[in-house]
Formats: structure tokens, sequence, C-alpha cells
């Protein structure tokens, strides 16, 4: 659940860990984001569609995991952060049935800026779904 309070820049420091987040992969998960951010591909909300793509089921589009990649830091620092840059990789795929975990932590801190870059993973029983860094300035 997201603070009502956004955290401080004043209260960090490199090397921070951030609180873990598991999401439990759902159809309603994969469909719907797919549908919110108009991806249409048969791959993310018809199974027998994905079948013949060669995967087991549906599985998450990009946006729907950046979108959850925002969720997590944002649980962390409150509504007031301020997203800069956000720079993903995928790797496993996330599939209906199973629970993705982010842990990430801050891995540079600028103070003139008042940014913070946050290095994350979000890991599912296959490995990392996705990994990467997200830059973000809170208030002072």
């Amino acid at each position: 659940m997201t603070s009502m309070k956004t955290k401080a820049f004043a209260e960090t420091c490199v090397g921070e860990q951030l609180p873990e987040l598991a999401i439990p992969v759902t159809v309603t998960l994969i469909n719907g984001g797919a549908i919110a951010t108009r991806d249409y591909f048969p791959g993310h909300h018809d199974a027998d569609a994905a079948r013949e793509l060669g995967s087991p089921h549906i599985f998450m589009n990009i946006l729907t995991t950046t979108a959850l990649v925002q969720r997590f830091i944002e649980a962390w620092s409150g509504p007031k952060v301020s997203f800069k840059d956000i720079q993903l990789k995928l790797g496993a795929p996330n599939y209906p049935g199973d629970t993705m975990t982010f842990s990430g932590e801050i891995s540079e801190r600028d103070e003139a800026a008042r940014t913070l870059v946050i290095s994350l993973k979000g890991k599912n029983s296959m490995g990392n779904h996705a990994t990467g860094k997200v830059t973000v300035a809170l208030p002072a």
C-alpha cells in the first residue's frame, strides 16, 4: 500500500533497501494491463493463441510491468515522487498463477538534483522477470 506521506530526500541513503512487494500474477492482471495500455496482441488475452506461439499461457506485457515498477517505488516513497527515468530489461515471462516479488535499493544519490537511482528486480518462480534502474526525485 502506498504511504500517504512522501519520503523526503534527506531521509534516504545509498544502500537503503526498499521493502519487498509481492504481486500475484493473475489472468485479470495480465488482461487488464494489456487492455488498459491498448495492447491487443493475442498472447496477452487468448490462452489458445499464446499456446500457438509456444507459450504455456498468456503473458504480461512490458507496459503492465512498468506500471508495477512504479507501484513498487510509490509504495516506498509515497505519492509525491517524480519519476525522471525508467530503464527496464525483461527476462522470464510473467504467467498467471505465479507471484512476482520486487526488491530494490538506492544505488545512487545526487544531492544537487535531489534525485535517487533505485536498482531493482522483479523475480518470479522462473527467475528475474524485470531488472533495471529507476531515477526519481523527492521533495527536500
